[in-house]
């Protein structure tokens, strides 16, 4: 007989918008005809599309109708799952280690092990950037993952029904909420919280006045909210927010995060039960330098044209993880490729083709940000934003319902890159029967 070619290995570490995607689209292609082997390592069990966080947090969102599971999807399109936390790499054995996989109650369930890869995807996502403020380790939450919105969730409610059932008055800090960061997700959660607040209190917690006790407050050290999109939707927004009741601080640096509030740096303090940092983004800390590759200052691994490392062609790095050029000649500000879904979405579609083009001997072409511009949910009350900013030489401002709807259609890209036409369509026409019968906020 005749020895058998050894397969390609192609591992994708990171299981987010970009990486599911990538893994995906590999296995319905390479993987199914047995051309490559596909492994997805990350973490967690299940994925979340990351924009959706706010709405879980905020209690807006049916998770179980939402997540996907890893090892169902992975049986489904042809590659395989494995669950763990990538601790090292040596790119001379062209190995990644990954650590024990622990559950709930910490008993290992997987051990340390080590996966061969001939190509790899780094697509390892982003987390909040602190920037060594006092006290946000301690005090503050962040929405960095479905764990993080539950999390605080579960808090928000609790503190509801802690004011309900107490006898003595309301302290201070109680049923106040500092979100700190007023950009894309602040924002976001900070209109939810207005509505869905409101709805938890009415299933029968009639000793909390919403409009008297329960005051959000979102904080920004730049001039206005929304500094990434241009001023007269910033304004929109911050309009809309005030009227819902948000208080809205811009210039406002925060000094400090403390067990009940926030120091400003003008020595103001903002009493708060829950703090939330939303503020400033980078990649996680072992990424720095890692094995030797290139990476900037907020551990993001910098790449070629073609998303494959400076230091090695063997690896790619797609989503916020990577540090992509977006030179002026390509529309772009002179800096780097901005941390957004839409962003991972074109350099998996992107790195599946160069994959193909690799494994044939063709040779890679540069990827090119097409920047269709930004949106932002305000919830059941408005969607402002900015589409097709760099395409025709200006920037249609866009509010109302029909932003909503192009802010809709980011997610159905989504869900269509991972489940095909069909199930996309028969998953939304159930959702929106469900959303008929079923309450609006989630309390558990």
């Amino acid at each position: 007989m005749t020895p058998r070619e050894p397969v390609h290995r192609i591992v994708i570490v990171g299981g987010g918008a970009g990486g599911l995607e990538l893994a995906t689209r590999l296995g319905e292609t390479l993987g199914k005809r047995g051309r490559a082997e596909i492994t997805l390592i990350d973490k967690n069990r299940t994925h979340v599309w990351k924009p959706k966080l706010h709405e879980i947090a905020s209690g807006s969102m049916d998770l179980s109708a939402h997540e996907v599971d890893y090892l169902a999807q992975a049986h489904w399109h042809h590659f395989r799952f494995r669950i763990g936390e990538m601790t090292a790499l040596d790119r001379q054995r062209r190995e990644v280690r990954v650590g024990p996989y622990r559950d709930d109650e910490g008993r290992e369930v997987t051990p340390d092990r080590v996966f061969g890869y001939d190509t790899l995807v780094l697509a390892l996502g982003s987390l909040s950037n602190d920037f060594g403020t006092p006290g946000v380790g301690e005090h503050a939450l962040k929405l960095e993952s479905k764990a993080d919105a539950q999390r605080f969730h579960a808090r928000m409610v609790n503190a509801c029904i802690r004011a309900h059932a107490q006898a003595t008055p309301l302290r201070p800090e109680q049923l106040h909420v500092a979100i700190i960061g007023a950009g894309a997700t602040g924002v976001e959660l900070a209109a939810e919280l207005h509505r869905t607040t409101r709805e938890v209190v009415a299933y029968g917690l009639d000793r909390v006045d919403a409009d008297k006790d329960i005051q959000v407050n979102l904080i920004e050290a730049a001039e206005r909210v929304l500094p990434a999109l241009p001023p007269r939707l910033s304004q929109a927004t911050e309009a809309l927010l005030v009227k819902l009741g948000v208080v809205v601080h811009t210039s406002a640096k925060v000094a400090e995060v403390l067990p009940d509030g926030v120091r400003l740096a003008d020595g103001r303090v903002l009493p708060a039960e829950l703090v939330v940092w939303a503020a400033g983004v980078k990649a996680a800390d072992f990424l720095k330098d890692i094995a030797g590759l290139e990476t900037t200052r907020s551990n993001q691994l910098l790449v070629q044209p073609t998303l494959q490392t400076t230091r090695d062609e063997d690896i790619f790095v797609i989503g916020d993880c990577a540090a992509c050029a977006w030179p002026e000649a390509n529309g772009g500000k002179g800096g780097w490729v901005p941390p957004r879904a839409q962003a991972a979405h074109q350099q998996a579609s992107h790195v599946a083709r160069q994959i193909k083009r690799r494994l044939t001997g063709q040779p890679l072409r540069p990827y090119q940000y097409r920047d269709f511009g930004s949106l932002v949910s305000l919830g059941e009350f408005s969607t402002v934003g900015n589409m097709m900013g760099g395409l025709i030489g200006g920037s249609l401002m866009i509010e109302g319902a029909f932003a909503r709807l192009m802010y809709v259609s980011l997610y159905k890209m989504h869900e269509l890159a991972l489940h095909g036409f069909a199930k996309m369509a028969l998953d939304t026409l159930a959702r929106l029967i469900t959303r008929r019968t079923e309450p609006h906020v989630k309390l558990h």
